[in-house]
């Protein structure tokens, strides 16, 4: 036997060396029973797919319920946030409580929260002349 001859029946025997092997496996489970592992595999392969759609579809339910969009008590601008949580406004950078779905400012009790009305007023001299 030369060496090229030998190289051959050594690739030849490692390709069925590696049959041998898998057959050997699949004999075993098959002895002792497949029903448990393709079940197993199955439960698994559900579970990878099952999982994130239930998670979207949950966070999205609870998103619903606890999301509150309005507006900013002070500078009028668009505001999202969760129900009974605080945040500040990014525009005028406002500490603003999430009360009864609506934006308001948080106040200590007794506090009386008032709003400027502009009036228009005549000076006394002109209204003299």
């Amino acid at each position: 036997m030369n060496l090229n001859q030998s190289q051959r029946f050594s690739a030849g025997l490692s390709a069925i060396r590696s049959w041998l092997t898998f057959v050997i496996i699949v004999v075993l489970l098959g002895s002792i029973g497949l029903g448990w592992v393709l079940k197993s595999l199955l439960v698994l392969f559900g579970l990878i797919l099952v999982t994130p759609v239930v998670l979207f579809v949950g966070l999205r339910w609870w998103l619903g319920r606890n999301l509150v969009q309005g507006t900013c008590p002070s500078c009028g601008n668009p505001l999202t946030g969760l129900k009974n949580t605080q945040t500040t406004c990014p525009f005028c950078a406002q500490s603003v409580a999430v009360e009864n779905a609506n934006f308001q400012r948080p106040t200590e009790p007794g506090t009386i929260d008032v709003q400027a009305v502009d009036v228009t007023s005549k000076t006394l001299e002109s209204s003299q002349e």
